[in-house]
């Protein structure tokens, strides 16, 4: 990235974890304009049968478990959660709702209702009724789970609460307790899936499958493109009784899933999800500092800890100064945002990782 007065910046937060594929690849650049050229907005979501959200939904299917067969496009992450809250009480006829303490799902009313913060709510209350939260990675909580619930969202690796990884077991389980009681299993992978954590899906290292999968940032390779993905059982609740059950404008633009496809087939061609190890660890072992209290995360998504956010906040701004973009957490303001775009050279890295300890040492020595 360049300001106007061409100083470069290494970009290591992609956008809150949009620019998988960087900021400009010429692939995705191309296909959007291509799209530019045949038609924009033609008619509300649905009406009209269009090549390239066919085409996208296709490739994200055949990328996925076989029960995960169905895909609603909308515009963002929040309005992702949205749809997958509704689908969730019209398929199951309950009201109950679950997610956890610390969780981020966006930032409209019902997805404000299950932010696990009370810090970013108190001021929008009365929020949705019949809303509830566990603890994550908290087998004790599971009880709370019953057949009065919906379902259970949860991030399959907690973003703003500063990346917080769960224990295979802890899935395994909460997946267990949610078939037994008849509750969808919703995960929202808007920051975890796409290759960011060295899988395309974050929930392949835990072996379940989500009832709904809730997708979008990297989505859209970088234009507003949000999706949330169900069996064809599930999804077709939507359908009647009203009809039109969920319906939007611009969900599923035909350019926002042309540059979708688009980033997809980059990260698939250029085998980029292969690479994101070794960027990991790259990162793990540069990063090595009496400041830095921990580094948690998984693949290019990682939270490096400091004491407190006074820290955190005055090495940012340096680390900016000196071309490095980093960012803190929403629910945890003492911890370090690692996500760059899965392009991201090793040299790049340690040169990264250089202006980052200088900032350190500029602050701590």
């Amino acid at each position: 990235m360049y300001d106007k007065a061409g100083k470069a910046y290494i970009d290591l937060i992609a956008g809150i974890g949009v620019s998988n594929t960087g900021h400009g690849h010429p692939y995705v650049i191309d296909a959007i304009k291509a799209q530019l050229d045949k038609y924009l907005h033609l008619m509300v979501y649905g009406e009209y049968v269009q090549s390239p959200q066919v085409k996208l939904a296709e490739k994200l299917i055949g990328l996925l478990p076989d029960d995960l067969q169905s895909v609603y496009f909308v515009n963002s992450g929040t309005e992702a959660i949205e749809g997958a809250m509704k689908l969730a009480k019209r398929y199951t006829g309950r009201a109950e709702i679950l997610a956890c303490y610390g969780s981020y799902h966006g930032s409209t009313q019902g997805a404000l209702s299950i932010m696990g913060n009370e810090e970013y709510k108190q001021a929008y209350r009365p929020l949705l009724p019949g809303t509830g939260f566990i603890r994550f990675n908290d087998v004790a909580d599971l009880d709370l789970i019953t057949t009065q619930t919906a379902c259970v969202i949860i991030e399959t690796i907690q973003g703003e609460a500063g990346i917080r990884v769960p224990d295979v077991a802890y899935m395994q389980a909460l997946a267990a307790r949610c078939k037994e009681t008849g509750t969808l299993l919703i995960l929202d992978e808007i920051q975890a899936a796409m290759g960011r954590t060295g899988k395309l899906f974050a929930f392949e290292y835990f072996g379940i499958v989500p009832d709904i999968l809730v997708l979008a940032k990297a989505l859209g390779g970088g234009m507003p493109l949000g999706a949330f993905v169900a069996s064809k059982q599930v999804m077709d609740t939507l359908k009647e009784n009203p009809i039109l059950g969920h319906i939007t404008t611009f969900g599923g633009h035909p350019v926002c899933c042309a540059a979708g496809l688009a980033s997809l087939e980059v990260i698939l061609n250029e085998k980029l999800v292969e690479t994101v190890a070794e960027k990991e660890m790259l990162f793990r072992q540069l990063l090595i500092h009496p400041a830095i209290k921990q580094i948690r995360g998984k693949g290019l998504m990682l939270a490096i800890e400091l004491d407190d956010f006074d820290l955190n906040k005055k090495i940012i701004d340096r680390c900016i100064e000196n071309g490095v973009i980093v960012d803190w957490f929403l629910h945890c303001s003492n911890s370090m945002r690692i996500a760059p775009p899965l392009i991201i050279s090793l040299d790049q890295i340690r040169t990264a990782c250089g202006v980052i300890l200088e900032a350190i040492d500029f602050y701590t020595d």
